[in-house]
């Protein structure tokens, strides 16, 4: 079951080692439908991450309101799952432990340990529940966070940059499997992400966002049919068009990968 995220008029400020403050985000408004695939892209430092963290409730506005369900977002929880950049996976955890450890800190495994299988297979990693993530490789790993955010049965899936540090292949697959696992779930989700085309190819909405003090500057709805093809006109088409919004049509260099 999906849910609809609201974000209204919110505001964070950090203040930094010296003493100096932050403005992080500065009146971001932004309204999430159940079952939708958002995109957040803009500059380092533009307050994406600020952003997911408040939606997943680590972290709180000095202003402003976040909720799902027209419920106020006060704190974690298990309705909201989270995949960090680098996975953040147990190294002294298998496989399965580290997709089983939401359930076990939650005291509900014993009731829903059959589970466990069941989202091993989703990710694609049957014949892997006994390896240790130093034994799988970096795909494999975050399709372990993925299914550790799952297993929980989430409202919504927030992912921070979890394709980051992949290589091309390896993150045009697992681009892949996340497109299947959002279809299959039915769930909304929310990609941070500095890859345009990683926006495009996955996106309902792109949310531009605009150097420090971040604000919201555009939202681009992706209507192109899918499947999409990383090389066809439309998709290329609307590449061109943000990058000319982030006025670095000139000085990006060509897609990374063409599939």
């Amino acid at each position: 079951m999906s849910s609809s995220i609201g974000i209204t008029n919110v505001n964070r400020i950090y203040t930094d080692v010296d003493g100096n403050k932050v403005n992080a985000l500065n009146d971001v408004s932004l309204d999430i439908r159940p079952g939708e695939f958002i995109s957040i892209i803009g500059p380092s430092g533009c307050g994406k991450t600020t952003l997911l963290r408040l939606i997943a409730g680590l972290d709180k506005p000095q202003s402003g309101t976040l909720s799902i369900d027209e419920s106020a977002i006060t704190d974690v929880s298990p309705e909201r799952g989270y995949v960090f950049q680098q996975g953040g996976l147990f190294p002294w955890l298998t496989v399965e432990d580290n997709i089983a450890y939401g359930l076990k800190a939650r005291k509900v495994y014993k009731r829903n340990k059959d589970r466990v299988g069941k989202y091993v297979s989703m990710v694609g990693l049957d014949g892997f529940e006994k390896s240790y993530p130093h034994q799988i490789s970096g795909g494999m790993a975050q399709r372990v966070a993925i299914a550790r955010a799952l297993i929980n049965e989430p409202k919504a899936l927030l992912l921070d940059e979890p394709m980051g540090a992949l290589d091309s292949f390896t993150r045009a697959d697992l681009q892949d499997k996340l497109l299947e696992l959002w279809k299959q779930n039915g769930i909304t989700m929310i990609l941070v992400t500095h890859d345009i085309d990683e926006a495009i190819y996955l996106s309902d909405r792109i949310v531009i966002m605009t150097p420090r003090p971040g604000k919201i500057s555009e939202i681009i709805n992706v209507d192109l049919p899918r499947p999409r093809h990383r090389g066809g006109v439309e998709f290329l088409t609307m590449r061109k068009k943000i990058l000319e919004l982030f006025e670095l049509a000139q000085a990006l260099p060509e897609p990374e990968y063409m599939i």
